[in-house]
């Protein structure tokens, strides 16, 4: 299967590692950036729309057609926000891009970053997690051809990526003890990138991907 993926969020850790893998990979035929800044990157396969806003893509529609895949990255922390702006930008945004994506590409599949500990029964405590367990619960509502939640841990950055979390930085000479120790929560970027192109391209038995699943789908194996 050819993938014609539209990418947002490739202007932080997560989007830009996913974009890597697109680019990286022959089966990835085209990929339209959705950003609200420029990326930086070029590539022959590669397009790029700026939106100021989100909720609104009316003057960008005729671009936005013809695609099967869409690797929703976007996001934003919670700290420093109130609940309703981080409400508003991670649910109410992410279904206004869903829907419009869904209307112009009935086949699309669609892949939405969230996170570990994300909670889907909106029991947590963590107004961050029932916010996007209520988004994964919204978007899986929506008629896509296919979608899958991905809720990935701590990362290993890919290497050369411009676009990395200043913990990550101090941080990343602990992953391969981290890898070794809590292998549930830990994964490399590109694992992420490369399972988010498989589940497009061939599936995965349930709709939300926890850490093992996602390290399972990007080395072709299926989690117990």
């Amino acid at each position: 299967m050819k993938i014609k993926a539209i990418i947002t969020g490739a202007t932080g850790m997560v989007g830009e590692g996913v974009l890597l893998e697109c680019l990286r990979d022959p089966d990835v035929e085209a990929v339209l950036l959705l950003n609200r800044k420029p990326s930086g990157y070029t590539h022959p396969k590669l397009r790029e729309v700026l939106a100021a806003d989100f909720q609104h893509l009316e003057a960008l529609e005729p671009q936005l057609t013809g695609y099967n895949a869409c690797f929703y990255c976007a996001g934003i922390s919670s700290l420093g926000i109130s609940q309703a702006e981080y409400e508003r930008i991670t649910h109410d945004t992410t279904l206004a891009v869903a829907n419009t994506l869904l209307r112009l590409n009935p086949d699309l599949k669609f892949c939405y970053v969230t996170g570990a500990g994300t909670d889907s029964t909106g029991q947590s405590r963590s107004h961050w997690a029932r916010t996007k367990g209520r988004t994964e619960n919204d978007l899986l509502r929506l008629p896509f051809s296919a979608a899958y939640m991905f809720r990935p841990g701590f990362m290993r950055a890919t290497p050369g990526q411009r676009n990395i979390l200043s913990l990550y930085k101090y941080v990343s000479w602990l992953y391969p003890i981290a890898r070794r120790l809590t292998s549930n929560y830990v994964s490399t970027m590109a694992e992420v990138g490369i399972a988010m192109i498989k589940a497009v391209q061939v599936g995965y038995p349930k709709p939300v991907l926890e850490v093992r699943d996602i390290v399972a789908l990007a080395h072709g194996k299926v989690a117990a």
